[in-house]
């Protein structure tokens, strides 16, 4: 670990330098205020020992220095005049120690390598909340399960690349969300990103949505327009639903791909477009390949980097953050509670409809929430037999404890019915002592000893 050591005293300079160097330090040693404050800046020390009297302005200054251009710095400052209020002062500076000369230079030693393993703790810290973040996914996406982890880690992956991506998944399960979070991670993070939905349009308004068109090409053709191909030049252009893609536009899409050219409807100019195509399905293509319905050229053109998105009933664990991230989304900055046999129950339910659904029920939760602090599980699940068995098999599926102690009391009651509620024969018939059988009838409320 690299360290400054800020002192005027020679015998100071020279014995703890040599002490923190055999310990396998790298010491910068200064002797005035000015040189010490140039070896902050200069050496990047990762931990300062700085006396508080020396030339220039001392080791207050040396700490307040240190702590603007890193707060998290160690800093110790020793001192020969020490009093409780410059203690005061330099902790509530931001020193992490204060010490009284003389001291043992093997105790400053200890002291600073403790510093430095809480400091090397903190950044391992750091490097874990950021892979929590990165587990997390990315704006929007929420995932710690094993499956989004691996989505999360391929996106990260190909994103640098210019690869076509096909992001394969059920409706609703974020495949959107994946495609913006690819050209955020990608260099054309600062271009366009333009998306569109092929189910959204009939085949004659698809054709021009895609490739744009002249003045007067069809009615109400007033002017030119580009097409979206044509408006993501130099970033990323999202094809969802590539699955209703009409075949006429399909052969149309394949020379995009091959060329990066498009024609305008009623113009016959090639316009060269610089993109990356990223493109979505809900359905297997290659079932629709076999069925004709599909191109089987544009199928292996676009389906470069496959991505699969699971749907949320395999994401375990997933449900209570993307839970939780939802409901921040649409509380309008309320605070609301969800007990646990809410949440477990939530887990419990498939979800169909997959992120989709569940950001709708948290929505229809918080609107139907009025004045009360708590979503309850009828709001939030819909109203047909699906949901029900959720809430009955957690009913029935209570913690252990709760089983057991039913299942005693219930044993007791026999056994007292069964001896007419004589005490010593019940204890016999149960093989525990009489006072251990008064104190279980206690525990139960099962009446006072007789």
């Amino acid at each position: 670990m690299k360290v400054l050591l800020a002192d005027d005293e020679v015998t100071i300079t020279v014995t703890l330098a040599d002490a923190l160097g055999d310990a396998g330090h790298e010491v910068f040693v200064a002797t005035d205020t000015d040189s010490a404050l140039r070896l902050l800046e200069d050496a990047t020390p990762e931990a300062v020992l700085t006396d508080v009297r020396m030339p220039g302005a001392g080791g207050m200054a040396v700490l307040q220095r240190s702590i603007e251009l890193d707060p998290k710095r160690p800093v110790i400052i020793m001192t020969g005049f020490a009093s409780l209020a410059q203690a005061q002062e330099a902790v509530e500076l931001g020193a992490s120690l204060f010490v009284q000369k003389p001291f043992r230079n093997e105790a400053l030693v200890s002291m600073v390598e403790t510093c430095g393993r809480l400091r090397e703790l903190e950044r391992e810290n750091e490097q874990l909340r950021a892979r929590l973040v990165a587990g997390a996914g990315f704006e929007g996406v929420v995932g710690t399960s094993a499956a989004m982890r691996a989505v999360f880690e391929r996106v990260r992956t190909v994103a640098p690349t210019e690869a076509t991506i096909l992001i394969e998944g059920e409706s609703g399960t974020g495949k959107e969300r994946i495609a913006q979070a690819v050209h955020q991670e990608s260099q054309r993070s600062d271009g366009p990103f333009v998306a569109l939905s092929c189910a959204a349009l009939p085949e004659s308004l698809l054709e021009a949505e895609l490739f744009g068109h002249e003045q007067g090409a069809f009615t109400d053709a007033r002017r030119a327009r580009k097409g979206r191909f044509e408006q993501a030049d130099g970033g990323t252009f999202f094809l969802d639903d590539i699955d209703d893609m009409p075949l006429g536009v399909q052969v149309k899409l394949l020379r995009v791909l091959q060329e990066r050219t498009v024609e305008r409807v009623g113009g016959g100019e090639s316009i060269e477009v610089d993109i990356r195509v990223l493109a979505a399905t809900k359905a297997p293509l290659r079932e629709l390949v076999r069925e004709g319905r599909f191109r089987e050229d544009l199928y292996y053109r676009i389906q470069v980097v496959p991505i699969e998105l699971p749907p949320l009933r395999e994401r375990e664990g997933d449900i209570p953050p993307l839970f939780a991230h939802l409901l921040e989304r649409h509380s309008g900055g309320r605070s609301y509670d969800v007990n646990g046999a809410t949440m477990r129950a939530l887990e419990r339910y498939p979800w169909p409809g997959n992120v989709r659904e569940l950001e709708n029920a948290v929505q229809r939760a918080v609107a139907l929430a009025g004045d009360r602090s708590a979503l309850v599980l009828e709001d939030l699940l819909p109203q047909d037999p699906r949901w029900r068995s959720a809430i009955e098999v957690h009913e029935e599926l209570r913690p252990l404890r709760e089983i057991v102690k039913a299942a005693e009391r219930a044993h007791l009651e026999r056994t007292l019915e069964a001896t007419g509620g004589h005490r010593s024969q019940a204890a016999e018939l149960l093989g525990i002592s009489r006072k251990v059988l008064w104190e279980k009838l206690k525990e139960h409320g099962l009446g006072r000893e007789a």
